[in-house]
C-alpha cells in the first residue's frame, strides 16, 4: 500500500500535538470567563493571555484582538463593518484574486448597490498599489487586499497600500489567512485598518481565527447579544480555541526562520525535480518569479494539456494530496478566478496544481512523491 503524502496544506493542517495538550485543561474544566467566581478567573486568564500572545506575536496590542470562529467570519466582520452596510451604498477597492471569503462579501455589497472597482493583477499575480488607489475617492468605505494569495503564494503590496489609503482616510482590510504562521506579519507596519487570519491554517484548531481591529477604526456589529468581545463579536467565548491558537502561534514563532528555511528548500527541490523530469515546458510556475514575492510553502505549477481533474484524481490514486485551487471553491467548476486574473493561458489554466507544505513536511516525503507525481504526468499525457 502507497504510503500517503499530503501536500494540501494551504486547505488545512492537522493540528500540532503541543497545542492540543495546551487546550485539554480548558476542555476538561469547567468555567465562563464573564463569571466571578474561581473557575471563571481562571478561565478568564488563559483568554486574556491568548490575546497578549497573539498580539505579541503579530504587532498588535491585546485590545485589538478579536477572536472568531474563523477567516470567513473575520473577513465578513471586517468587509460588512467598514463598508457600514446597514447604510447607504458608497465605493469599495479590491482585486481580483480574492479569495471567496472577501470575493463574495464584497459581490454581496455590488448587488446592493455599491460601486466596486477591480484592478487588473500583472501576470505573477501581484497587484499594484497605486493601481487600486486610483480609482479612490469622496465616497470609498474601504479597500481590501489580501496578504498572500492562497493558491499561487504571492505576496501582495499591502503596506504600500495602506500608505496610499491612509492620505486619503481610506480603511484597508487585509485577509492574511494564508500568511500568519507561514511569514513574519505584523499589524502595525502593515498600517492595515484590520486583519483576518485562521488557527487551522498553521497547526492550530479548526473552527476559531481572529480579527485584528486597530485602535480607534469603527466597525459595525453584524452579532448582537451580549458585550463580549467589546460588542464586536459577541457571544461566550470559546477559550480552549483561543489557547489553541495562541500556541499554534506561539510554535510558529518559536520555529519560524528554520520552518521557512526548510520550506523554501523542499518547495524548490519539487518545483526543480519536476522541471528536470517533465521538462520546462510541460511543468510551469504560476506565481513570482521573485522568491521574496511568494510564500515559502506554497508551488502551483501548470501541466499544459492535461485535463486539471484527470490529474488530481490520479495524483490522489498515487497518494498525492494537492488542490486545484481554493478548498473553498473547489465544487465550482469555473477556472480558478485568480489564475483568470493572471492571464494563464488556457492550456494550462484548468490543469494546474497547487502544492504546499506543513510544517512536519519532511524530505523523504518529496523525495517520494516526485516519481509519483510524474509518472501521472506522463501517463495522463501518452493517454490523451
Amino acid at each position: 500500500m502507497l504510503h500517503p503524502i499530503y501536500l494540501d496544506h494551504n486547505a488545512t493542517t492537522a493540528i500540532a500535538p503541543e497545542v492540543l495538550e495546551a487546550m485539554r485543561p480548558y476542555w476538561q474544566s469547567a468555567g465562563n470567563p464573564e463569571s466571578r467566581h474561581a473557575f471563571g478567573r481562571a478561565a478568564r486568564r488563559g483568554w486574556e493571555e491568548a490575546k497578549e500572545s497573539v498580539a505579541r506575536i503579530l504587532g498588535a496590542d491585546p485590545g485589538e484582538v478579536i477572536f472568531t470562529s474563523g477567516g470567513t467570519e473575520a473577513n465578513n466582520l471586517a468587509i460588512f463593518g467598514l463598508a457600514g452596510a446597514e447604510g447607504d451604498p458608497g465605493h469599495v477597492v479590491s482585486s481580483p484574486i480574492e479569495h471567496p471569503a472577501i470575493a463574495e462579501p464584497i459581490a454581496r455589497l455590488e448587488a446592493a448597490g455599491f460601486a466596486v472597482d477591480r484592478p487588473a493583477v500583472n501576470a505573477e499575480g501581484l497587484a499594484d498599489s497605486a493601481l487600486m488607489a486610483a480609482p479612490f475617492r469622496a465616497e470609498t468605505r474601504l479597500a481590501t487586499l489580501m496578504l498572500a494569495n492562497n493558491e499561487t503564494g504571492a505576496i501582495q503590496p499591502v503596506d504600500c497600500l495602506a500608505a496610499l489609503a491612509e492620505s486619503r482616510g481610506i480603511p484597508v482590510h487585509t485577509d492574511a489567512v494564508q500568511a500568519v504562521g507561514r511569514i513574519p506579519v505584523d499589524f502595525h507596519a502593515l498600517g492595515v485598518a484590520t486583519l483576518a487570519a485562521s488557527a487551522h491554517k498553521f497547526h492550530g484548531p479548526v473552527g476559531v481565527g481572529l480579527l485584528l481591529v486597530r485602535q480607534g477604526i469603527k466597525l459595525g456589529s453584524r452579532l448582537f447579544g451580549g458585550g463580549q468581545q467589546q460588542g464586536r463579536r459577541p457571544g461566550t467565548v470559546a477559550v480552549p480555541l483561543a489557547v489553541g491558537l495562541a500556541k499554534a502561534l506561539e510554535c510558529w514563532q518559536a520555529e519560524s526562520e528554520a520552518r521557512q528555511a526548510r520550506w523554501r528548500a523542499l518547495r524548490d527541490r519539487l518545483e526543480s525535480g519536476l522541471t528536470t523530469a517533465l521538462g520546462p515546458e510541460r511543468a510551469i510556475r504560476n506565481g513570482p518569479r521573485d522568491d521574496s514575492q511568494r510564500l515559502p510553502q506554497t508551488l502551483n505549477l501548470g501541466f499544459p494539456g492535461l485535463d486539471g481533474d484527470a490529474l488530481l484524481m490520479q495524483l490522489d490514486l498515487a497518494g498525492i494530496a494537492a488542490s486545484l485551487g481554493s478548498a473553498c471553491a473547489s465544487g465550482s467548476t469555473r477556472p480558478s478566478p485568480t489564475l483568470v486574473a493572471m492571464r494563464v493561458p488556457d492550456d494550462r489554466l484548468r490543469s494546474s496544481v497547487r502544492f504546499s507544505l506543513g510544517a512536519a513536511t519532511t524530505e523523504a516525503e518529496i523525495e517520494t512523491a516526485l516519481p509519483r507525481i510524474v509518472a501521472v504526468v506522463q501517463r495522463i499525457a501518452s493517454a490523451g
